[in-house]
């Protein structure tokens, strides 16, 4: 799950926008790429040519593939530059990290 990197108090205020506007960022992503799922969706319904609804689907796709590297990068910073922030020891962030990488080339 996306969470938000937690900011030191002293540097909050200076802040607050830029993530404000990442997290916007990825809501925006989030909500064309339900447009086009939806826009498959009626596209099969219509019963619309098989190739258009494949590049449709390789839009998707690659929004998706954006979209989880996105959250993918911002993971790493927050836990794996900043470790003393998470719980784990350096060995289970590792092994977390490795594992999020397998699912994301899967």
């Amino acid at each position: 799950m996306y969470t938000e990197p937690v900011l030191p108090d002293k540097t909050m205020k200076n802040k607050v926008a830029g993530v404000s506007r990442e997290k916007q960022k990825l809501f925006s992503r989030i909500r064309r790429l339900g447009g086009q799922i939806n826009a498959v969706e009626r596209a099969v319904t219509q019963g619309d040519e098989c190739a258009d609804i494949l590049m449709q689907l390789a839009a998707i796709r690659g929004g998706v593939n954006s979209l989880m590297a996105e959250i993918l990068e911002d993971h790493i910073r927050l836990h794996i530059t900043h470790p003393d922030r998470a719980p784990e020891s350096p060995e289970e962030l590792t092994e977390d990290l490795i594992s999020l990488v397998r699912a994301y080339l899967k």
